[in-house]
């Protein structure tokens, strides 16, 4: 630039020209964008900022030192109304002051060219001095947007890990959340924080099946499961595959096939050992069984609506299981179209029995398949008993000749099994459709994103649990009940489930009696209007458990990687009616915060029993919505965001994420967290941001910067008892560990593509080595895609 001062003011007036022009556009961009936020109620500094830009613009072009002045007195003024705003805060000081300080460094390297052609004496070095204190500043920060911020750092200090003892038995990773209480820990310590920085590949297996999404998802949401020397997972195509797990050579693997319109994907697949299972209810039929026949089996769910039953040690399905190792899940269902009714999530193995829910397809038109829950015997594959959320009186087969009471509450998300109490306990989604409710029965607003506990012998309730009532948000209860004893002063311990919800609180009840035990507030809820709908007057809060990502929006709070993109989230922001989590949908447009994704989605928490620390990752990301009337309604689905056509109700509805134009959320980053909660005191110990924009971006387009920002997780965590926390289900492509005491990134691998599968671990029974396992499909939002089936150990 100094070259440019004392070039011949030709070339000065060109470089001018090129900044009053960008100075231009972007004062007319803020003074347009400015008068119609004005309108709505909003901030005024974007006009009053444009004003001031375009006039500091018209002085630079004529070559007037005025113009860099009164560029200088806007971007003072930038910063005393962004501190007022947003305080000190790192990133909402970056939306509004980065381009800014990018600005004010370019116009003050152009003050003695603008001096120079006014004739007058340039007196360069003070403001190029000031320059360059400027463009150091501006270097400084962006090598701090590479350290974390928004973190929380630990509140207490935990003892130091517990060794593991050695004597004990080492637990298989026998479900898909380790057990059947869904903690997601592990007893083991070989890896620590001491020296995982030291982990390598030890193997790598392809699937040979890599999911292509069709637009309406297909994903790789995988966490295997270990049984003595096989590790079995299933892929998004409903294939299952056994793979040794010191090798990773392949032992077998079974093709179930089956294939569906929309949410091709398997979560898991389940154990069961009839030699060793506690046998909890006789075969509805009297019959035996022989024992001898695939006593270990692996059953996988379908997209198709099928539950198979596979021999564990040959992968053959199981002969005297249903139809030769096949139990068609339509029976009794009714009408299932293509696509309408399906398995997503892995079935549950409790005692002799295997128990399905299923994922019902939301939003396309009333009655919709049933959202029963059915037990069959492990080893015969005979139905045992069936809940019926829409009808009290069914225990087992439905009792109309139509099937199963149509489009009730469903269990699409895991289920959790506790064998003292005899309780299996469900978490429910709400009646189809999820944005229109003025249909639903007294039953289906009984049960609708509940907690629902019922008796494992016989399917009946015993108790249950709301956590929204008449959910008129898609607010299901999403992700596994997590079962734990939590230990008190005097040595007894209160036994304790945890559910997580997409509205970002946390449920922490009695599991025996469903009471609460940290404490939950009805509190009163903003009302709708639409004809037809009606409304709960309270919700139940869950204030006594730390609240994550669900506050309440303001303007201010309004995000963009530029100013430009932050005032038009603004524009966005006041043309919608927000009124915190529970804002009623309506026919004008309305900003559900958090979204339907959440909040905390299936991916659950995992608990470490030595610190009764539990780790909760979550998603910050917004929906705009708006009810439109039957007769408007345009195509659309029920599957992704857009129009939603509900058909058989007055109202389809149109969601969209709550996006800026470059595609980032528009609300202040972190976009997605990890938090270790204290489950003795109920209190938040440490958050970290979670993920960075390397692999993602503006428009889709990759950053390729490791910037920590916290971006949306969706998937599990796991927990080690040498004191680590694994999670990679992130936007980027890690596979991460965390010290899970204090929350410092220990450790990170690169994956070839994203995650969204859930890690595990084990010790091998024939080397004693740890392992450290991950199935890499895909990221969400990126369109790299992959086969990979990854496991980690230290070297020999």
């Amino acid at each position: 630039m100094q070259n440019s001062i004392n070039a011949p003011s030709g070339i000065m007036r060109l470089w001018l020209y090129i900044l009053a022009a960008a100075l231009l556009g972007a004062g007319l961009f803020f003074v347009i964008g400015g008068i119609k936020l004005i309108t709505l109620g909003g901030s005024w500094y974007f006009t009053i900022a444009g004003i001031a830009l375009v006039l500091s613009a018209i002085q630079i072009f004529r070559a007037k030192s005025s113009g860099a002045a009164l560029f200088a007195l806007t971007f003072l003024g930038t910063v005393v109304w962004a501190v007022w705003e947003v305080g000190f805060e790192f990133w909402p000081l970056i939306s509004r002051l980065f381009a800014m300080s990018i600005g004010l460094l370019m116009v003050m390297l152009t003050w003695p060219a603008l001096r120079r052609l006014a004739g007058a004496d340039a007196k360069s070095a003070p403001i190029l001095g000031s320059a360059a204190v400027l463009a150091l500043a501006i270097v400084a920060t962006t090598v701090s947007a590479f350290s974390p911020k928004n973190v929380v750092a630990p509140t207490q200090t935990a003892e130091a890990a517990k060794p593991v003892d050695k004597s004990a038995p080492v637990a298989d990773w026998s479900a898909w959340g380790a057990n059947v209480a869904g903690t997601r820990f592990a007893a083991l310590d070989e890896i620590s924080p001491a020296n995982v920085n030291k982990l390598e590949v030890a193997w790598t297996a392809h699937t040979g099946e890599t999911p292509q999404s069709t637009g309406s998802g297909a994903e790789d949401q995988n966490t295997p499961i270990q049984i003595g020397d096989s590790l079995f997972l299933c892929t998004a195509y409903g294939t299952v595959i056994s793979y040794d797990v010191d090798s990773g050579k392949e032992k077998w693997r079974y093709a179930a096939g089956g294939t569906v319109p929309a949410w091709q994907r398997c979560r898991g697949v389940a154990y069961y050992d009839g030699s060793t299972a506690q046998r909890v209810t006789e075969q509805p039929d009297g019959s035996t069984i022989d024992p001898s026949i695939s006593p270990k089996r692996v059953f996988v769910p379908t997209v198709d609506a099928r539950l198979i039953a596979l021999d564990a040690d040959t992968g053959k399905p199981a002969a005297n299981f249903g139809d030769n190792g096949i139990v068609d899940l339509k029976i009794g269902m009714g009408e299932v179209k293509p696509g309408y009714y399906q398995q997503t999530s892995t079935p549950l193995v409790a005692a002799n029995l295997v128990i399905v829910g299923g994922r019902v397809a939301d939003n396309n038109e009333t009655g919709e398949p049933p959202g029963v829950v059915r037990a069959f015997d492990a080893a015969s594959g005979q139905l045992v008993w069936a809940w019926d959320p829409g009808n009290e009186a069914v225990t087992r087969e439905p009792l109309s000749p139509e099937g199963y009471t149509r489009g009730t509450p469903n269990v699409w998300s895991a289920m959790s099994y506790d064998p003292k109490l005899g309780l299996v306990y469900l978490p429910t989604g709400n009646a189809t459709p999820d944005f229109w409710a003025g249909e639903r029965t007294a039953l289906d607003d009984k049960y609708s994103s509940s907690l629902v506990a019922v008796n494992i012998a016989t399917g009946r309730p015993v108790w249950h649990y709301q956590t929204v009532h008449h959910d008129l948000w898609d607010f299901d209860v999403p992700a596994q009940p997590v079962l734990y004893d939590i230990p008190n002063a005097d040595g007894s311990t209160t036994p304790a489930v945890v559910a997580v919800s997409k509205t970002g609180m946390i449920y922490l009840l009695n599991r025996e009696t469903g009471q609460p035990i940290a404490d939950i507030v009805e509190k009163p809820v903003p009302q709708g209007n639409v004809e037809g709908e009606r409304y709960s007057p309270t919700q139940p809060f869950s204030v006594g458990m730390p609240m994550i990502g669900n506050q309440t929006l303001a303007e201010k709070d309004m995000w963009g990687a530029t100013p430009f993109d932050q005032l038009l989230c603004r524009i966005s922001f006041k043309g919608m009616r927000h009124e915190g989590v529970f804002t009623p949908p309506g026919l004008d447009p309305a900003l559900q915060f958090p979204g339907s994704l959440g909040g905390m989605n299936w991916g659950s928490v995992s608990i470490d029993p030595t610190t009764s620390y539990m780790y909760v990752n979550d998603m910050r990301l917004g929906l705009a919505n708006y009810k439109i009337p039957r007769d408007d309604v345009k195509g659309g689905n029920g599957i992704e965001m857009g129009v939603v056509p509900q058909l058989g109700t007055p109202f389809g509805a149109m969601r969209q994420r709550f996006l800026s134009q470059l595609g980032i959320p528009c609300q202040a980053p972190p976009f997605g967290t990890l938090s270790a909660i204290d489950l003795k005191t109920h209190k938040l110990v440490w958050q970290v941001p979670v993920g960075t924009v390397e692999d993602t971006g503006p428009l889709g387009i990759k950053m390729g910067l490791p910037i920590p920002i916290g971006m949306p997780t969706l998937g599990p965590t796991l927990s080690t008892q040498s004191g680590l926390v694994f999670i990679a289900g992130t936007q980027d492509f890690y596979l991460r560990a965390f010290d899970s005491r204090t929350g410092q990134e220990v450790w990170k691998s690169r994956l070839p593509v994203g995650s969204q599968g859930g890690p595990m671990t084990y010790r091998s029974p024939k080397t004693g080595k740890q392992y450290i396992v991950i199935t890499a499909g895909g990221a969400r939002q990126s369109p790299e895609r992959g086969d990979y089936v990854i496991a980690y150990a230290l070297p020999n």
